[in-house]
């Protein structure tokens, strides 16, 4: 089958190969909060707050560090290639005694990062502004307490160099992201004081330069939350104007913009001022609920962006959601290879033929290859992938995760 498939992709200009070798070194960074629904182990049972929220309650939530990393492990071998795993400040190993968020250290990290090298595996942080005293009245880096700012910048700085640890150990570079509640629930008498501190608290996150080779920062923006529905000071346009001017990379966050935007009409824009692009891939329902990712239009236009734009060497693809309603391996799983299997299909259309269609302003020959492309088959090659990759095919993923679950996670009830 896989012979008739790449036959079929060549008498339209696609090499199989060459799409099969493109995916195997392009990693996807899971994120380890869909394994413990966002709790991570500063210990207490605080709510999530800043708007954030996690529905359901399924048996097996990872209540360790141990047992979260056994469970990625469990969904980074039924997933195809190598990847990476992203972390929230919120998930340092404290069993030496808590650290506060202004005063973690590398070494409160140092189990993840020797893990990590075992498994020869890069990883991605990020700050972790919530779930905090300090964060309950929705504003960090841009609240007038200057004392408030003061923790949250020191706290910033500090998973700089938290990350810079993990880039240099693991040699690959570790991204780490801002992102920040802050906003306002009803009117704003003074958007431009909270935009022009949260500048300030950036500059001086960012005044310590680091070694770009282990260490890239990224910005986050969003377009409002729960009790931020009239303004979030992090906006998308605030934040690219502040990658541009910084050259920081830019995150983009699938559930960040209103449901009728698309953010793959946004990669080739912002590529062409700002240094690299981190993508987080989620699914909104309504708005940013944070969906497990399917193939979906959105997913399959985001790659296509991607790939048409050849913009994959500047770009970190990592995953954004949380569902407790659901096996939280199958979760990942699912969600990381559905957002692979949208890669696969936009580096298998025929890139050539397409742009030469369009620049010539035929449209029909445009519109045409799109449609063949939907009834090529790529499954042939994504499940000739999964083979050479040592994971499950389709059919095969399901009864590996119940497994897992019946001597595993059933253990933990």
């Amino acid at each position: 089958m896989l012979d008739q498939a790449k036959e079929l992709y060549a008498s339209i200009g696609v090499d199989v190969e060459q799409a099969l070798a493109v995916m195997a070194k392009t990693p996807i960074s899971l994120h380890c909060w869909q394994g413990d629904d966002v709790g991570g182990f500063e210990g207490g049972e605080g709510e999530l707050g800043s708007g954030l929220a996690v529905t359901g309650n399924y048996p097996g939530k990872a209540r360790t560090l141990d047992e979260l990393r056994q469970d990625l492990e469990k969904a980074l071998a039924v997933i195809p290639g190598t990847h990476r795993v992203n972390l929230h400040a919120i998930y340092g190993d404290f069993s030496g005694g808590k650290a506060d968020r202004d005063a973690i250290e590398p070494e409160h990290f140092q189990s993840w990062i020797d893990w990590a090298k075992a498994l020869g595996i890069g990883m991605d942080f990020n700050s972790t502004n919530f779930s905090h005293p300090k964060a309950d009245d929705g504003f960090t880096l841009s609240h007038p307490d200057p004392g408030i700012r003061d923790f949250w910048i020191e706290h910033g700085r500090r998973c700089r160099k938290i990350g810079a640890a993990m880039g240099e150990q693991l040699g690959s570079t570790t991204v780490t992201n801002v992102w920040i509640p802050d906003g306002m629930k009803d009117l704003p008498a003074d958007r431009n004081g909270y935009r022009q501190r949260l500048e300030e608290s950036l500059d001086r996150i960012f005044a310590e330069e680091l070694p770009r080779e282990h260490h890239l920062d990224a910005v986050e923006c969003k377009l409002f939350g729960i009790g931020s529905e009239s303004m979030v000071v992090g906006s998308h346009e605030f934040y690219l104007g502040y990658a541009i001017k910084n050259q920081t990379g830019l995150c983009l966050d699938a559930g960040h913009f209103h449901p009728t935007e698309s953010l793959a009409d946004k990669i080739s824009s912002v590529l062409m001022f700002v240094p690299e692009l981190l993508l987080h891939v989620s699914r909104g329902v309504r708005w940013d609920s944070d969906h497990v990712v399917i193939l979906d239009d959105p997913t399959r236009q985001i790659m296509q962006e991607l790939v048409r734009c050849e913009a994959l060497p500047r770009t970190h693809i990592g995953l954004d959601f949380f569902d407790a309603s659901i096996n939280r391996i199958a979760a990942w799983a699912i969600g990381t290879r559905a957002a692979q299997k949208c890669l696969l299909m936009a580096l298998l259309e025929p890139a050539e033929a397409l742009r030469a269609a369009e620049l010539a302003g035929d449209y029909t020959t445009r519109l045409s290859l799109f449609e063949q492309l939907k009834a090529m088959p790529w499954g042939v090659v994504w499940e000739e992938f999964c083979q050479r990759n040592g994971a499950p095919g389709e059919m095969d993923l399901l009864a590996s995760v119940q497994a897992y679950e019946r001597e595993v996670l059933a253990a933990r009830n």
